[in-house]
């Protein structure tokens, strides 16, 4: 049996291998680089408009959730074209149900932001 990292090394190690997946990740896909563009963007008119610590916090909350619920739907993608790659109907229904979580999160990210913005403009 190997012999086991120390507590600190294996942390270290799961933060790079977490690292590199959101590089590869904002580096291959198409909709997670939309969306980062819209944060860029909202992050942008936040400074414009001077938003209040409060708004800042739910910016950053939902910008984190809409491109970590990206990251997951991603991943089950993968995974499902991994485990069969051809089309097939429970496969399709995963991707469908990964796809909506997405859709939820960024429905709830458009909400919040129309919170904060319209009574600014």
């Amino acid at each position: 049996m190997p012999k086991k990292e120390p507590f600190i090394i294996n942390r270290i190690k799961s933060f790079g291998f977490a690292f590199k997946g959101m590089i590869i990740l904002f580096k291959t896909e198409a909709s997670i680089k939309v969306q980062l563009t819209i944060a860029v963007a909202v992050t942008i008119a936040g400074f414009y408009f001077e938003i209040s610590k409060t708004e800042w916090m739910a910016q950053v909350i939902m910008i984190g959730l809409v491109l970590s619920i990206e990251g997951v739907n991603t991943a089950v993608e993968a995974i499902a074209d991994f485990v069969h790659p051809d089309y097939h109907e429970k496969i399709g229904l995963i991707k469908d149900v990964a796809a909506g979580a997405v859709f939820i999160a960024a429905i709830s990210a458009l909400i919040i932001a129309g919170i904060i913005y319209i009574p600014k403009i």
